[in-house]
């Protein structure tokens, strides 16, 4: 009421003459046309006014709106399959958003292919040292992380880095220093008695990441023998020359290692007596059976790298570390399946060799839900 009164004195002050000149003329047209005018004068005054107040109002209203977009990246369990009910701008970044029963099927569908007696001698393995010097402990926030090599894992150790008190922020640890386990402050599990193991095992947040198996070889292939960094010369200087040596057919070809090689040694039943001599190097394309037991320990939650926009969050969340620290930032497109490139990389191996390593880890496949490559179906 105030408003309106106060938007016909204004009109009145900006024309005091000509408003009864108006009212008596006899062209009453003009005078409706030029009063409805002014009145739009006013009623956008009266609008820029309102958002001016607004904005002013609420200057945190962005920044909350930034964190709220983070820990929503999960929608709220009480709604059903497929229905997010977030706002356009609030939803995740990544291409789709997991809701959190796709967790629960992920380690119903692990269980059930442990049950397998058809696939147990690639579902199951011995809880042994090798397992347990994958498994890094942050005892202040009671949480265990099976390290899977290719998938990420950095930026998860640089998380629990933090949470252990190494170093204030993820931004702090020099890069150097995240793999050097005397100076990173991640104890393994390996390290503890027997009874200490057992005890963080049945009651700790136990998780892992896990990506499609092929793929993740052909990350380790590029990684250790083709971008070999120089800091890790005994890839291309004395594991790359082993595999040569027994699985290269052309024995004239003189080239460094190649992709279809390292399949061989891969998919070779008889691959174990090149592992010993490797030693713990294997980590970076052995099976997850083999890293992390999944049918021997009870874990809590297992990421897939293809939808770590929304697992890296929510496996946060179920920890309860969430308030406490952040995954770094995943450049976008980085996490998807490529399949294209998974293509290019077996084009021209044979299909026996192929045949044998996927029965490698088809226990992999078939745990975590992978789909059996196309060209292995033709």
């Amino acid at each position: 009421m105030w408003i309106g009164l106060r938007s016909i004195r204004a009109i009145w002050l900006c024309f005091p003459g000509r408003v009864a000149e108006w009212l008596m003329s006899d062209n009453m047209h003009h005078q409706w046309l030029l009063l409805a005018a002014c009145f739009w004068v006013i009623f956008m005054f009266m609008v820029a006014s309102k958002f001016i107040t607004l904005t002013f109002k609420d200057p945190d209203a962005y920044s909350a709106k930034q964190e709220f977009l983070f820990l929503t990246a999960v929608p709220d369990t009480g709604r059903s399959p497929g229905e997010t009910h977030l706002p356009e701008e609030l939803k995740p970044t990544g291409k789709m958003l997991v809701e959190p029963l796709v967790y629960t099927q992920r380690l119903e569908l692990m269980r059930n292919v442990c049950r397998e007696d058809t696939l147990r001698n690639l579902s199951h393995t011995a809880i042994s040292k090798f397992v347990l010097d994958r498994i890094f402990v942050c005892d202040k926030h009671k949480i265990l992380f099976c390290q899977t090599p290719k998938v990420g894992n950095t930026q998860w150790k640089k998380v629990l880095i933090v949470l252990n008190g190494a170093f204030p922020s993820i931004e702090e640890i020099p890069e150097n220093v995240v793999h050097d386990h005397e100076k990173n402050g991640l104890p393994r599990l390996s390290s503890f008695s027997e009874a200490e193991i057992q005890k963080r095992l049945k009651t700790y947040f136990k998780f892992f990441i896990v990506r499609d198996p092929f793929e993740r070889l052909i990350s380790a292939f590029k990684d250790k023998f083709v971008h070999n960094p120089r800091f890790e010369p005994w890839y291309r200087h004395e594991i790359a020359p082993g595999i040569i040596r027994k699985y290269r057919r052309n024995r004239t070809e003189t080239r460094g290692i190649q992709f279809e090689d390292f399949v061989r040694y891969l998919g070779d039943p008889n691959h174990r007596w090149l592992d010993l001599q490797f030693g713990d190097h294997i980590i970076h394309w052995v099976t997850y059976v083999e890293l992390c037991a999944p049918c021997e320990i009870t874990y809590s939650v297992v990421g897939h790298h293809e939808t770590l926009e929304d697992d890296a969050p929510y496996i946060l969340r179920e920890a309860g570390i969430d308030h406490l620290v952040s995954y770094p930032t995943i450049p976008l497109g980085i996490t998807a399946y490529n399949r294209t490139k998974v293509e290019h990389y077996f084009l021209g191996i044979s299909k026996r060799d192929i045949r044998r390593l996927y029965a490698r880890f088809e226990g992999d496949f078939k745990l975590f839900g992978y789909q059996k490559p196309e060209f292995l179906l033709n």
